[in-house]
């Protein structure tokens, strides 16, 4: 039973109550043999997620239970994104079976789990308002060990389920190093330009890289014909802050908000330091359907003969059809390289990667099951 695979369900309702009792229908059995639970719903059903909690852990008997509202929800592959309040919504469930002493469901503090289990693995959820999320993730990677997820809504009531209702700050699960796990992360976007170091900044406000006006740097950098216009760069060209020491490209996308043609100033959703390093980026579907198929080869090869038991995907809300042009392109892709296995996810405001926050990334995580005999 401890290697099963997990079981996935998902529905859209106009009403929490259908939406929750499809769910149930589709989990089939799989209630009676599990202890653990992974519920999202969007945001269609954010006012009513503690009701949906509650209904689900009564009827199925599962005490614990992680997972939160998201901006959309990353399922079956299927893209669950526009849902209000008072139109209905949609919710993806899955459950399944760990070793009650391999696991510890957190809201907050963590308490003193990671120290006697590290170097653990997290399965984070983040709330994008709180201001000291930041600090909040890299302490905990600093405590814990390696962390993946992503941020959880940013609009109504508390969006995040640690066994309960939670706000602020992080909740999710942890995993003993006993529990195989495998993570991969793939960019959404390409580098344009050279490295530069940042000669001139202030809370946000980029004035100078390598010494010279930074949007001067811009023009050069995107070309003559989206310099004559800047307003085309919105939503297409990016800024990105390299992370030094990895084996691999290593970059975190922050969006440009802002742009001061008299100054020759460029805002950016960050307040890097002056000699810190930055690239100008651009988002590019076709380079991002290679790279993530570059990762799952990654995550297939480390992998071997065992099988995935669980898989859950958070990618950025940027991503998805907003990115590729069609629903459901990242499933599909995962499914060619790793072939069929229970998958959950969501849209996040941002993806969490080890002890960092990225932007229109996806972040893959894994539980492996035994290998094939």
């Amino acid at each position: 039973m401890t290697d099963q695979p997990f079981t996935v369900a998902h529905s859209r309702a106009s009403h929490w109550g259908l939406a929750a009792k499809a769910c149930l229908d589709g989990l089939g059995g799989a209630p009676a043999r599990s202890n653990l639970g992974i519920l999202y719903a969007n945001e269609g059903f954010s006012s009513d997620i503690a009701s949906i909690l509650t209904f689900l852990r009564e009827i199925t008997h599962i005490e614990h239970w992680v997972g939160g509202v998201a901006p959309g929800l990353f399922v079956d592959g299927q893209e669950y994104r526009n849902d209000f309040p008072g139109s209905g919504g949609a919710l993806a469930v899955m459950v399944g079976h760990l070793d009650p002493a391999t696991f510890h469901v957190f809201g907050g503090d963590a308490g003193t789990w990671p120290a006697e289990h590290a170097p653990a693995n997290g399965l984070v959820h983040g709330d994008p308002r709180d201001p000291g999320l930041l600090d909040a993730v890299a302490e905990m990677a600093e405590s814990t060990g390696f962390l993946a997820g992503g941020l959880l809504s940013a609009v109504g009531p508390p969006a995040q389920l640690a066994d309960q209702v939670v706000a602020g700050r992080l909740s999710g699960l942890l995993l003993d190093p006993s529990v195989p796990v495998l993570t991969g992360m793939t960019q959404g976007c390409t580098p344009i330009g050279p490295v530069h170091t940042i000669t001139e900044a202030w809370d946000g406000v980029l004035m100078g890289l390598d010494e010279r006006p930074a949007l001067e740097v811009l023009k050069e950098e995107v070309g003559e014909l989206l310099a004559r216009d800047l307003r085309r760069i919105a939503g297409y060209i990016h800024v990105a802050l390299p992370v030094a020491g990895s084996d691999i490209p290593d970059y975190q996308v922050r969006t440009l908000i802002g742009i001061d043609p008299t100054n020759g100033w460029l805002a950016m959703a960050d307040q890097p330091e002056v000699g810190e390093e930055l690239i100008f980026v651009r988002r590019d579907a076709n380079a991002a359907r290679a790279d993530l198929r570059r990762m799952l080869a990654d995550i297939k090869a480390r992998l071997g003969n065992r099988s995935i038991r669980a898989g859950i995907y958070v990618s950025c809300t940027g991503r998805g059809i907003h990115m590729f042009g069609e629903e459901g392109a990242e499933a599909a892709v995962l499914r060619e390289e790793l072939g069929d296995f229970p998958l959950i996810g969501f849209f996040a405001n941002g993806e969490i990667n080890r002890d960092r926050l990225y932007g229109f990334t996806g972040v893959l995580t894994v539980l492996a099951g035994d290998a094939a005999p």
